[in-house]
């Protein structure tokens, strides 16, 4: 049977997924308590309420994220976020923070996930992982696009280098209709090859980023 493993990270109240951005409210909206009035005896409901922005946990941006004209969460199409063949991209932080366009080389990536392995998800919920991430240069964006990957993706703080207003990579492979997937984590449980992978949003209209349920399926 195939073996599904997840590489998002769970969201919960307060949690800091992005400096400066406030964290997730999650709350009752109708308690099992108040249900009760509306149901019959031993019969409850939970209705919960979540107030979040969208940059939260493991999630996808679109390129409505990055241009007004850009395609948002309700137009992109499942074959850029479902079912897709995954390559993992091992680039350890003891290398470097930055990752360029020689890591690719030699290797198809056309119509692939293609997801970068740091290690920096180790730091999650620390604030360690708020300085210091790897990121992808621009050369290594530009590579990714012109090699015709679907998605990529990455397990730390951003694709970009936050010091860098341009945000190169964003506006290299929003630009190209490419989604991106960032705050991945457990790639390490992944096979370099060999999988499916999946980062699939809710469908909202003029949204540009939201949180998925990231995973990968490996046939046994």
């Amino acid at each position: 049977m195939a073996e599904l493993i997840d590489v998002s990270h769970t969201v919960e109240a307060g949690l800091i997924t992005y400096p400066g951005l406030p964290p997730p409210i999650i709350c009752d909206y109708l308690s099992r308590e108040a249900s009760r009035s509306h149901y019959a005896p031993g019969t409850e409901f939970h209705i919960g309420k979540i107030e979040l922005v969208a940059n939260t946990g493991t999630y996808v941006d679109s390129p409505f994220h990055r241009y007004e004209g850009g395609k948002d969460l309700s137009e992109l199409s499942l074959s850029k976020l479902a079912n897709l063949e995954g390559m993992i991209f091992r680039a350890p932080h003891s290398a470097g923070r930055t990752i360029d366009a020689s890591i690719f080389h030699g290797l198809s990536i056309s119509g692939k996930a293609v997801l970068i392995h740091t290690g920096w998800s180790k730091h999650w919920k620390t604030d360690n992982y708020f300085k210091g991430h790897s990121y992808l240069t621009e050369d290594a964006a530009v590579y990714l696009r012109n090699a015709g990957a679907t998605l990529v993706g990455i397990d730390s703080l951003n694709i970009d280098d936050t010091d860098d207003g341009r945000r190169p990579v964003h506006s290299i492979l929003l630009g190209a209709e490419i989604p991106i997937a960032e705050h991945l984590t457990n790639l390490d449980s992944l096979p370099d090859e060999g999988f499916r992978f999946f980062a699939i949003p809710v469908k909202v209209k003029a949204m540009g980023t939201f949180p998925v349920r990231a995973f990968g399926i490996v046939d046994d």
